[in-house]
């Protein structure tokens, strides 16, 4: 039984991870904020990714890492900015997601490898890719469909590089200190309800959609995490994992989508059926993992 801490632990995606943790490991909370209800009788390290104090007091007797804790959007991006403003929310600095995504990143796995924890597996983000919260009016240029790990990436947004430069920055790690490190660059997280919603509200796709239609349901993206880190052994030092749904979030087949919205991507499709645009078939193979839940079960 190790000993593993979930930073973000107060968040919505920390409660399935836990889930999925809880009678296997020992868990350790670290978060700002107070846990929930359902996570209240955990152990819970009070602190903030920006301090590297704290992640070292985070840190301190643990075997393994679950890297939840983010800023989930672009601080600095001028829509995202423009739109808070008008509905009279607190401003955010500029800075806060470069700060927190990646010097977050950086003091966590420093405090790792100086405590001798074995392992960090983060919760990143197909927004490395750089397919959304396009900035400029320049489209992602896509060169093949599915898009896996090797896909180039085209970031415009402080989100979307905070999350690709974190991947490179825990493979640093892993190449200078051996600490082995690994991400789960995630699709749109989807609860239970989320995805019960979802199947209630599908309406026809009448645009191309810069998320292309991308989701994974929490319940599978905690068990991915969970593998992964008890896994880490028989993987390679460091790697990188689309976790992706089998199939999209759109009504429509997938091909059909994408022959009335970007026939200029036709010859270079390999989607079939209701397809997934990012596939997870590195980590099917890798980890032995397969996404189970779908918003489609929740459909009449």
């Amino acid at each position: 039984m190790s000993r593993v801490l979930v930073t973000g632990g107060s968040g919505r995606l920390a409660g399935f991870v836990v889930r999925a943790l809880r009678g296997r490991h020992d868990v350790v909370l670290f978060d700002r904020a107070n846990p929930p209800d359902d996570r209240a009788d955990l152990p819970w390290v009070q602190g903030d990714l920006n301090v590297f104090e704290d992640c070292q007091r985070a840190v301190e007797g643990v075997d393994c890492v679950q890297h939840l804790g983010a800023v989930v959007e672009p601080s600095d991006h001028p829509q995202i900015r423009a739109e808070r403003a008008a509905q009279g929310l607190p401003e955010v600095p500029f800075d806060a997601t470069m700060r927190t995504n990646i010097m977050g990143v950086y003091y966590l796995a420093m405090a790792a490898v100086q405590a001798g924890v074995k392992s960090v597996v983060m919760t990143g983000s197909v927004c490395a890719f750089g397919s959304g919260f396009r900035i400029s009016q320049t489209p992602f240029p896509i060169h093949y469909l599915p898009l896996d790990e090797q896909h180039p990436s085209d970031v415009e947004d402080s989100y979307s590089y905070s999350k690709l430069v974190a991947e490179e920055l825990l493979a640093s790690f892993t190449r200078a200190y051996g600490l082995r490190t690994y991400v789960a660059r995630t699709a749109g997280i989807y609860s239970p309800d989320r995805l019960q919603h979802m199947a209630q509200t599908r309406a026809p796709v009448s645009a191309w959609d810069e998320w292309m239609w991308a989701y994974i349901s929490s319940e599978d993206l905690a068990r991915l995490q969970c593998m992964i880190m008890e896994k880490a052994d028989a993987l390679p030092v460091h790697s990188v994992y689309v976790a992706s749904s089998l199939d999209s979030a759109a009504l429509e087949p997938s091909q059909e989508i994408v022959a009335r919205f970007r026939p200029d991507l036709l010859p270079v499709s390999r989607l079939a059926g209701h397809d997934g645009f990012f596939s997870p078939a590195k980590a099917q193979r890798e980890v032995g993992w397969t996404p189970r839940r779908s918003w489609r079960d929740y459909r009449s």
